[in-house]
């Protein structure tokens, strides 16, 4: 069993660049009946090359933060991602 400080520890399934993380809904069958189901997010973890400080950055985005990120470039995208309070430190 693993301790209180182990589990505090896991990182939660959110996208470090848009913030996305999962939803509720229901899946509802042929015959209308609902049931809880969740909707999560298609996180990978990725390494992408901060060339200001040169040096590797790994960060657990979706797929819409990797188009954000080539759309709108690694540091600007980290830079309003930490604004927002999306990541800590990178």
């Amino acid at each position: 069993m693993q301790s209180k400080s182990e589990t505090a520890r896991t990182m939660a399934r959110i996208c470090q660049i848009t913030g996305k993380k999962a939803m509720v809904g229901n899946s509802v069958s042929h015959s209308k009946a609902h049931t809880k189901r969740r909707f999560n997010v298609n996180l990978t973890k990725r390494k992408f090359f901060l060339e200001e400080e040169n040096r590797w950055v790994s960060l657990m985005v979706s797929t819409k933060g990797v188009r954000n990120i080539n759309k709108i470039g690694l540091s600007k995208a980290l830079k309003e991602a930490k604004e927002k309070g999306y990541i800590t430190k990178y």
